[in-house]
């Protein structure tokens, strides 16, 4: 796993070979997080990683400057490998939830978050409402980012705040943009 850039750009940390987590790869990573950028700045932004994994969604917000992330991962496993890089890097600004998302998704309260993305296993059964339940719980600040990672055969278009569709070679991302309301001058 290696973080692309900001304050810990370039470091890598070696994923055990036994882990069942599918990490973003460096290519879609890096230009997903070139689109974000001319979305929104993510300096001292709120972040919200579900389905974590490895973590490297959650470092490369907090390398971005981000103030706080919340990774939100059920495997033991890979949630000691992230307790174990987020101590490496001695930044406690990550939050880790040990659980299951479905459960910390009914807990959220609106407007809560500048950017969430969720990636969870392709073959996950309840996929499809991941979105939907981010978009009913107006779990976005005003000009926050929601980032749904999704096999190809998934089409998201159809949703409100849906922004874009990218795709880099099996990797699928839907966004969602909800954009700042305009204050009368």
């Amino acid at each position: 796993m290696r973080i692309i850039t900001g304050k810990y750009g370039r470091r890598r940390f070696d994923v055990p070979a036994s882990f069942s987590a599918r990490p973003t790869t460096d290519l879609a990573k890096e230009n997903l997080f070139n689109v974000i950028s001319n979305l929104m700045d993510l300096e001292d932004a709120v972040g919200l990683d579900l389905f974590a994994g490895t973590g490297s969604i959650s470092f490369e917000l907090l390398s971005r400057g981000c103030s706080k992330v919340i990774a939100v991962e059920k495997n033991n496993n890979h949630a000691k490998f992230i307790t174990k890089v987020a101590g490496l890097l001695k930044d406690e600004n990550l939050t880790l939830i040990r659980g299951d998302v479905f459960k910390y998704l009914q807990t959220l309260s609106a407007n809560r978050f500048d950017f969430i993305f969720a990636d969870p296993p392709y073959a996950l059964r309840e996929l499809a409402q991941i979105p939907e339940i981010i978009l009913e719980k107006d779990a976005l600040k005003e000009g926050g980012i929601f980032v749904m990672e999704h096999p190809k055969e998934y089409d998201f278009s159809a949703l409100p705040l849906f922004y874009d569709h990218r795709e880099y070679g099996s990797v699928n991302f839907s966004i969602f943009f909800k954009e700042e309301e305009k204050k009368d001058a």
